[in-house]
This record gives structure tokens, sequence and C-alpha cells, in this order.
């Protein structure tokens, strides 16, 4: 987190905007920002996007890059992760080089667990559900995705999941652009 503190003030600094400036493009108050910069609050990753394009920078620009390839990911080497304000888990299953656009995930939702965020954003996601199911609402429709099912939509239309069921749901997620 500290890296992206970091790379933020620095990047902001580049480019001669001011805290005020910055808080207009991205619509995030100039305390939080500032907080941000001083590494004394946490980011959530739409923030993050909101400031990578408000300062016209790729988000995986503020992320370690990785000079080596790395194709294979080993299930040992797969490591659990939560964003900021969902209780889903995530794991990336995806290798490490340059230029990647896909991003493929498991995904675990604990059971009843509702998105209560609705998101918008550019690229696509694809869901296919290995346990449980679950309910993918896009563009104001429902879906009932179970065990064996998949479905695919653009990242653009208005989106949130749930979990309808008492036990954990787990689905394979792959999505564009790379947002992790």
């Amino acid at each position: 987190m500290e890296e992206i503190c970091e790379k933020i003030r620095s990047l902001r600094n580049q480019q001669n905007l001011t805290l005020k400036e910055l808080s207009e493009k991205t619509g995030l108050s100039v305390s939080f920002l500032s907080q941000v910069e001083r590494g004394t609050s946490s980011l959530a990753i739409t923030s993050l996007k909101k400031i990578a394009d408000a300062l016209n920078v790729p988000i995986t620009s503020f992320f370690t890059s990785y000079q080596n390839q790395n194709f294979l990911v080993k299930k040992e080497e797969q490591k659990a992760f939560r964003i900021e304000g969902s209780t889903a888990e995530y794991i990336r299953l995806g290798g490490e080089f340059s230029g990647k656009v896909l991003e493929p995930l498991l995904v675990t939702l604990d059971p009843g667990q509702t998105r209560d965020n609705v998101f918008s954003h550019p690229g696509e996601e694809f869901y296919y559900v290995l346990e449980g199911a679950v309910i993918f609402n896009v563009d104001g429709k429902e879906y009932l995705v179970k065990k064996g099912d998949s479905i695919h939509y653009p990242s653009g239309l208005p989106h949130f999941w749930l979990n309808p069921l008492e036990q954990k749901a787990k689905i394979l997620c792959v999505l564009t652009p790379v947002i992790f």
C-alpha cells in the first residue's frame, strides 16, 4: 500500500496538480486524498480506478511491475485476498506478464452475501459457477446461475451479484481489463 500512496503523490506532483484539482477530477474529497497519499487511509479499488483515470494512467501502473514472465501459478502460490467493502474472497489465478488483458479469479461468496454496490466499468465479465448458485443482476435483469452454468456480459452495464443460498458459492471469474 505504501508504494501505491507514493506513486499517487508522485504522479500528481509530476502533473502539477493540487489535491483540490485531483479531488475535482475524481469526486473524492481533498481530506481523503490527503490521507491516502500519507498512507493513513485504506483505498478501495474503485477509488484507485478514479485516481488512475484522473491521472491518465492505467490502474496497473500502481502495482509492482513484473520483470519476469510468470505463466504458471501453482496452487501453493495462490493467496486469498479481500477488497475493501466486500466480503467476497478472491484468489488470483492468472500469470504475470506485461500486456495481459484478462484477469482470471476464483471467487468465494459467503451464504446470503449481497454485493450492495452496483458497478459499471469498461470491459467484459465471465463467470462459471463451480459450487452453489449466484444471482447476477445485469442492467436490472436477474439471472440465476447454478453450478455448471455460466454468464458473460459487458461490464459497462450496471451489475451486481448475490448468493441466495445458505452455503458458500464458488465461481470462476474472468474479466477485462485487469483491475486487481
